[in-house]
C-alpha cells in the first residue's frame, strides 16, 4: 500500500465484497417462491458470488479482496404438479427455483458476520491513525 491510509482499502474491498453476497442471497431469497411454466427459458436462477484475493506485490501480504463476478445457477429447477396455478402448463406442472432457504440463510449469517469484521478492522485503523495525528498537536 503506497498511501499512508491504505490499509483502509483492505477492510473496505471486504466489505464490498460481502455487501454484494449480502445482495445476492436477498434477491435468492425473495425469488424463492417465484413460479415459471416449466417450457418459460427465463425462469429464476439463484446468484452466487465469486471473490478473489489481490495478492501484495513480492509474494508479500495481500491487498484485500475484489469482486470477481457474480454467477448464476444452472439449475433446471423443481417440477411441481400445481394444476390451479395460472403459470401451469397443459400437464398442470410449474417451475420453482432451486433454491435452499435454509442454505441461503445460513450464507446470511456468514456474509453479515464478514462484513461486521471488516467493519470493526476499519473502524480500528481509522482510530489507529486518528490517535496518530493528534500526536503531532
Amino acid at each position: 500500500m503506497s498511501t499512508p491510509f491504505g490499509i483502509l482499502a483492505v477492510p473496505a474491498s471486504g466489505m464490498n465484497v460481502m455487501q454484494t453476497w449480502i445482495n445476492a442471497i436477498s434477491d435468492n431469497v425473495a425469488n424463492a417462491d417465484n413460479v415459471t411454466n416449466p417450457d418459460d427459458p427465463n425462469f429464476f436462477h439463484q446468484s452466487y458470488v465469486v471473490g478473489s484475493a489481490i495478492p501484495g506485490a513480492n509474494g508479500g501480504i495481500g491487498q484485500g479482496v475484489a469482486l470477481a463476478g457474480v454467477e448464476k445457477s444452472s439449475g433446471q429447477g423443481t417440477l411441481v404438479f400445481d394444476p390451479n396455478n395460472p403459470a401451469a402448463d397443459a400437464n398442470g406442472t410449474v417451475r420453482h427455483p432451486d433454491v435452499d432457504v435454509t442454505e441461503q440463510m445460513t450464507s446470511l449469517i456468514i456474509a453479515q458476520r464478514a462484513y461486521s469484521a471488516n467493519v470493526n478492522v476499519f473502524e480500528q485503523a481509522r482510530d489507529a491513525y486518528k490517535q496518530a495525528l493528534e500526536i503531532g498537536k
